[in-house]
C-alpha cells in the first residue's frame, strides 16, 4: 500500500549429480524445482515519482484531461502510486473491476488487471472507460496497452501516451500523440514517438498543453481582429453600388488598411499571455470546435464590424454635409459625380463643383473613412485581448501590441497627410475636427464590449455568453 515493489529472496540445495556445474536453467520450460525453497528475506524498492508530478497531474485534470495509469506493476503498487500523484483522489478507493464486477453506474475509481482484461470484450472495456472517472490498469502486457489506446480512440478521445520502455513502443506509435523520454527511453521507443522530452519531466507535457491552447486562443484573437475590418470595406463598395453614392473608400485605402494599419496589430495578438482560466477550459472537440466558429464570425462581422462600418459612414456623411452635400443629395449622384465633362455639379445649397474639386472632397472623405476605421480598431485590438475579462483587468504588458498601436496610428496619419498622398493613395488631408466621429465610435465600441463581457461574466451560459464567446 506504500507503492513499493517487494522482492522475495529464497534458496534451495540442488543435487550435484542432477545439476552439475554449467547446467543451463530454462525459465520457459522449467527444468528445476519450483517448491521446497528456504525464504531468506524480503527486499522492498521504490522508484518515487518526481516532486513536480502531483501538481502537473492536478493541472491537467483541471483542464479536463483524463489521466490513466497503465503499468506492468502489481495492482497494489499501481494503486498506491496513482493515489500519491493524484491520478486517484485521496478520498477515493480503487475498486477492482473484473468480468463479473463491471460498473453499472458511474464509478469514482477503479483498477483493472491484465488477467481480467484478457477476458473482456472491446465493448465491455469501452463501457468501463466511460463509467470510471479515475482508472488504473495494472499487470498489463504490451498488446493490452495497445488495446486500451485503441478503445479510447474509438470513443472519440484524442489519446496521448507517455512511456520509456520498449514495451510502450507499440502504444506510443498508435496514439494520436506519442511522447517518449530522452534520458531513460529505449532507442526504438524514442524513434516511435512524436515528441521526445529532453528533461524526462511529466510537467513539460502540461506546459506543452498550455502552450498549444495559448496558440489556438491567440489565433482566434488574430482572426477576430483581422476579419472585423472587412465589414466596413465591403459595405463601402456595396452601398456605393446600391445607393449610387460617391465611393466612400477606395481600393488603395483598403490596401492601406489590410497591408498597413491592420497587419502589425494582428500579429501582435500572437504574443498575448495566457488568460487566467486557460487551463480550466474543457478540451475542445476538433470535429465541432474549429478555429473559425459561428460565434467568432457573429462577433466579428455582426457586431464589431458593423460598429466600424457605422463609424466610417458617419464620418463620410459628416464631411460631405459640411461641404454642402447632404445625404439625400448624394443618393443616385455617382454617375454625374464621376463624369469629367460635368464641371458645374450643384450641391444641396446650389453651389457648383468642378470635377477636380469633387475628387478632392471624395479623397478627403475616404481619408476620414480610413481614419475612423483605424480609431475603432484601437478599441477592437484592446478588447480582443480577452474573451471575458474587462480591458481594465488586462495589464498592458504586451509590448509588441503597444508598439503596434503607436505604429498604426502614425502610419494612418502619414498616408493621409504626407505630400503626394492625393496622387499616390487617393487620400487628401482632413480637418482635425473630422477625427472626432471616429474617436466617438471607438469609445462606443469600448463601452459595448465592456457591457457584453460584464453580462457574460455575470450570467454564464446565457445567450450572450454562448453566442458571442469566440
Amino acid at each position: 500500500n506504500l507503492g513499493e515493489t517487494v522482492i522475495a529472496v529464497a534458496d534451495a540445495r540442488l543435487p550435484p549429480q542432477n545439476y552439475p556445474p554449467g547446467f543451463k536453467f530454462n525459465g520457459s520450460q522449467v527444468n528445476f524445482p519450483v517448491n521446497g525453497y528456504r525464504l531468506l528475506g524480503l527486499m522492498s524498492m521504490i522508484d518515487p515519482p518526481k516532486a513536480a508530478v502531483p501538481d502537473a497531474i492536478a493541472r491537467v485534470r483541471s483542464a479536463g484531461v483524463k489521466v490513466m495509469m497503465v503499468t506492468g506493476d502489481h495492482p497494489g503498487t499501481a494503486a498506491a502510486i496513482a493515489k500519491s500523484v493524484g491520478i486517484i483522489s485521496m478520498e477515493n478507493s480503487a475498486m477492482p473491476i473484473t468480468l463479473t464486477s463491471t460498473p453499472t453506474s458511474q464509478l469514482p475509481a477503479g483498477i483493472v488487471t491484465g488477467e481480467d482484461l484478457e477476458n473482456m470484450t472491446p465493448e465491455l472495456l469501452e463501457d468501463i472507460l466511460l463509467r470510471t472517472d479515475e482508472i488504473v490498469f495494472a499487470r498489463m502486457k504490451p498488446e493490452q496497452k495497445l488495446q486500451i489506446v485503441e478503445s479510447c480512440q474509438r470513443l472519440g478521445a484524442v489519446v496521448t501516451v507517455t512511456g520509456d520502455g520498449i514495451n510502450d513502443a507499440a502504444s506510443i506509435r498508435r496514439a494520436d500523440v506519442g511522447i517518449a523520454m530522452a534520458g531513460t527511453g529505449a532507442a526504438y521507443t524514442i524513434k516511435s514517438a512524436d515528441i521526445v522530452l529532453l528533461d524526462d519531466d511529466f510537467a513539460s507535457i502540461v506546459s506543452g498543453i498550455e502552450e498549444g491552447r495559448l496558440m489556438f486562443e491567440n489565433l482566434k484573437k488574430v482572426l477576430l481582429y483581422a476579419l472585423s475590418s472587412n465589414v466596413p470595406e465591403l459595405a463601402a463598395f456595396l452601398i456605393s453600388m446600391v445607393a449610387q453614392i460617391p465611393l466612400p473608400l477606395g481600393i488603395l485605402a483598403v490596401l492601406a488598411i489590410d497591408l498597413g494599419t491592420d497587419l502589425l496589430p494582428a500579429v501582435s495578438l500572437a504574443f498575448e499571455e495566457p488568460e487566467t482560466d486557460l487551463m480550466k477550459h474543457q478540451p475542445r472537440n476538433p470535429d465541432t470546435d474549429p478555429l473559425l466558429t459561428e460565434q467568432l464570425l457573429f462577433l466579428s462581422y455582426g457586431q464589431l464590424g458593423l460598429i466600424q462600418a457605422a463609424s466610417g459612414f458617419f464620418t463620410y456623411f459628416v464631411i460631405m454635409a459640411e461641404n454642402g452635400f447632404k445625404p439625400d443629395r448624394l443618393i443616385g449622384l455617382r454617375q454625374a459625380w464621376e463624369s469629367k465633362a460635368i464641371n458645374d455639379l450643384r450641391d444641396s445649397y446650389g453651389q457648383e463643383w468642378t470635377y477636380d474639386d469633387r475628387k478632392t472632397l471624395e479623397y478627403t472623405c475616404q481619408a476620414g473613412f480610413l481614419l475612423s476605421i483605424v480609431a475603432v480598431q484601437w478599441s477592437v485590438l484592446l478588447q480582443t485581448r480577452s474573451r471575458r475579462s474587462s480591458v481594465l483587468q488586462r495589464p498592458m504588458n504586451n509590448w509588441v501590441l503597444n508598439f503596434a498601436l503607436i505604429f498604426e496610428t502614425l502610419l494612418a496619419f502619414l498616408i493621409i497627410y504626407v505630400p503626394g498622398a492625393r496622387e499616390g493613395l487617393q487620400l487628401a488631408p482632413m480637418s482635425p475636427l473630422w477625427w472626432l466621429p471616429g474617436l466617438a465610435f471607438s469609445l462606443l465600441l469600448m463601452a459595448y464590449e465592456e457591457l457584453r463581457k460584464a453580462i457574460a461574466r455575470k450570467h454564464k451560459g446565457s445567450w450572450i455568453d454562448k453566442e458571442t464567446r469566440f
